[in-house]
């Protein structure tokens, strides 16, 4: 299979040296836009090739190279490729990247202009950054997992992993523009626990005007169905929502009911709301609650999400020619659509190789 040439970083170089999930993530949605992803992996490979299927959503367009960064020879070849690279991501615990000799201060020294860019749960300063730890740990320092107090509720998917690689992602390009334009380069330190604090935030979230120690609105949350299904409400102030939504579960006795007395009337009307929806099938309902516009949709499951015609039709939900079903990347670009063009790497699979020729300019 040929590369993926055509992306929007087409000719941007990236030293990856990152394992397990954020790192890759960030690095995979580089590789998608056309990025020349070589990954670099330790004697017997990165731990996520135990989960092939995750490895590989994690490695599409990318060539896996393997090094051991305490052998000499290794680590200058390692240094070798940085001074040629654009970008380098890391993702070890603080001050290990140091000891193995390719921490930012000894690829600043071959490539002065470089972007380094460092994946790390707690960050590389401050007194946790040793603090050993997974997703999480990372949600429960954030405050995510309880954020007004009370028993904490854990996330299904690790959003400190896919938030900390998004955050990563994001930045690498930003810095990728300025150097384009100024020929200076950057160091990232992305820890997963400060974008997940920042989505936590400062301030509960308060309407203004109602009570303070008002806990949830009425009509938004998870709901249990007659056929022992889920469905989810997004009503929040929107009084038409609201009105539409008592349409559809015949509850006209509180249609007009404003949103800060249905504040007030929190436990009384969220009961009266999931005893009407109780009463009803899951799919039924959605269908009549989507016919009326009420913010509602259904709990899937992974299959069911692959299953849904709307991912389908927008490429989310899709296939590879290693791997049915995939995946998409989770931005469509009209003129430069990001892609997967080839597979994920055997370990050491590209071994000796280099980086591959920049693209020739237009014109």
């Amino acid at each position: 299979m040929e590369p993926f040439r055509d992306g929007l970083l087409a000719g941007v170089r990236v030293l990856d040296f990152s394992l397990w999930r954020p790192g890759p993530y960030a690095t995979q949605l580089l590789a998608e836009l056309g990025a020349d992803v070589l990954k670099v992996e330790p004697p017997g490979g990165d731990p996520m090739r135990t989960y092939p299927a995750l490895f590989a959503s994690l490695s599409a367009n990318k060539r896996s190279i393997a090094l051991d960064l305490k052998d000499d020879a290794d680590r200058a070849r390692a240094l070798e490729l940085a001074a040629d690279t654009d970008v380098v991501v890391e993702g070890y615990r603080p001050g290990v990247v140091d000891r193995l000799g390719v921490g930012y201060d000894d690829v600043r020294a071959v490539n002065p202009s470089v972007i380094y860019c460092s994946v790390s749960g707690l960050g590389q300063d401050g007194p946790l950054r040793l603090a050993p730890g997974h997703d999480l740990n990372y949600q429960a320092w954030a405050g995510a997992l309880s954020p007004e107090g009370g028993e904490p509720v854990a996330s299904k998917l690790p959003i400190a992993d896919l938030a900390g690689g998004m955050a990563a992602a994001f930045a690498i390009v930003a810095a990728v523009v300025r150097r384009q334009r100024t020929g200076e380069g950057e160091r990232v330190d992305v820890a997963m626990a400060d974008v997940l604090a920042t989505w936590t935030g400062a301030e509960r979230p308060q309407a203004q005007g109602t009570d303070p120690d008002a806990r949830g609105v009425p009509g938004y949350g998870t709901f249990v169905t007659a056929d022992g299904r889920y469905l989810v409400l997004g009503v929040l102030t929107e009084q038409h929502f609201w009105a539409a939504l008592c349409d559809v579960l015949k509850l006209e006795r509180v249609r007009d009911v404003g949103f800060t007395e249905r504040l007030a009337r929190q436990r009384e009307l969220q009961g009266a709301v999931a005893d009407a929806i109780a009463a009803r099938p899951r799919d039924e309902l959605v269908r009549e609650m989507q016919a009326a516009d009420v913010p509602v949709a259904p709990v899937l499951d992974r299959d069911e999400m692959l299953a849904l015609d709307h991912f389908r039709a927008r490429g989310v939900s899709t296939a590879d020619p290693w791997a049915d079903p995939a995946v998409g990347y989770p931005v469509r670009l009209q003129h430069h659509p990001a892609g997967r063009a080839t597979p994920p790497p055997a370990l050491d699979e590209h071994r000796g190789a280099s980086f591959r020729p920049r693209p020739e300019p237009p014109g």
